[in-house]
């Protein structure tokens, strides 16, 4: 996996109106929260933490072209005994300003591990979305010190990314011009949950398709058989049933073939965006892994 380029946005007229439109979406977590900012070789990264000051984290990883507001549905629940914390993806539109290209496997790992340093986290539960579940996985490969486990949701580097998860994509923002009272129904059928989600959510997405030239960033490659052989934390990964990225039984099979301490399930009536599909499922099944690390790690 490559990057080309630095992301940036086209205009700082263009930024300050992505930001305002962020601000309001992270307008939907639950208060109070602190906004932090960590310096890094690759550039500044943007988290926001919610939740008690002590005790083991749980870290969040958006999506591609996502935000860290895409986790309102988890924060009260995560953060109700765990420090929480959502970090703004490097190379993607969001509070985050990169300044070198992370070009690779190991350059993603270096960064989000400088993060977890400037945080002062150990023991991270490091959940992740999509891309970010990439990265989470990846972590796990190169960087797996500071983890206590992975949880990638629908994660990329499973499979090639195949066409039908661009067509996903495209229908979505087609079905952003829909009257409102229509989309509710048109997520359903895509199974696209961006669709019903809060207008203060979608807003900075749909501002940054027009106005963020991203890094060039391929798409998120697949995992080798002895990468995913590697993973030595425990690992809970949830696929979507009706996932646009995954063929959900084929990803089942390899992930629980290889990954060695892995507790893996397809989540019925769920596509890609799964956090938000199913959010109450989504969190028990988080808060249950957790703390049955927890219990095992004291024992």
């Amino acid at each position: 996996m490559t990057r080309a380029s630095v992301g940036h946005f086209v205009s700082e007229e263009a930024r300050t109106e992505f930001l305002a439109a962020y601000d309001r979406a992270m307008e939907l977590w639950p208060g109070p929260r602190r906004a932090l900012d960590v310096e890094t070789a690759y550039g500044t990264v943007h988290v926001h933490h919610y939740g008690p000051a002590t005790g083991e984290p749980v870290v969040l990883l958006h999506g591609h072209a996502g935000h860290a507001s895409n986790w309102y549905r988890q924060i009260a629940a995560l953060g109700e005994c765990h420090p929480v914390y959502a970090i703004d993806t490097l190379d993607d539109p969001g509070r985050s300003v990169q300044r070198a290209v992370a070009a690779g496997s190991e350059e993603n790992a270096a960064w989000l591990g400088e993060v977890f340093a400037g945080l002062g986290l150990d023991r991270i539960h490091l959940v992740g979305l999509s891309y970010g579940g990439w990265l989470a996985l990846n972590q796990a490969v190169h960087a797996p010190e500071r983890l206590a486990s992975i949880a990638p949701l629908d994660p990329g580097g499973i499979e090639g990314v195949p066409a039908r998860f661009y067509v996903h994509m495209v229908g979505g923002l087609l079905g952003m011009l829909a009257p409102r009272r229509f989309r509710p129904a048109l997520g359903r059928l895509l199974a696209n949950p961006a669709l019903s989600s809060p207008p203060e959510m979608i807003a900075p997405l749909m501002l940054a398709m027009r106005t963020y030239r991203p890094t060039g960033r391929p798409a998120a490659r697949p995992f080798t058989d002895e990468e995913l052989g590697s993973v030595r934390v425990p690992a809970l990964v949830l696929l979507g049933r009706r996932s646009a990225l995954l063929r959900p039984r084929q990803a089942l099979a390899r992930i629980t073939a290889l990954i060695p301490d892995v507790q893996a399930e397809i989540v019925e009536g769920a596509g890609h965006g799964l956090n938000l599909e199913q959010p109450e499922l989504v969190n028990e099944r988080l808060l249950r892994f957790i703390a049955a690390c927890r219990a095992e790690s004291r024992a």
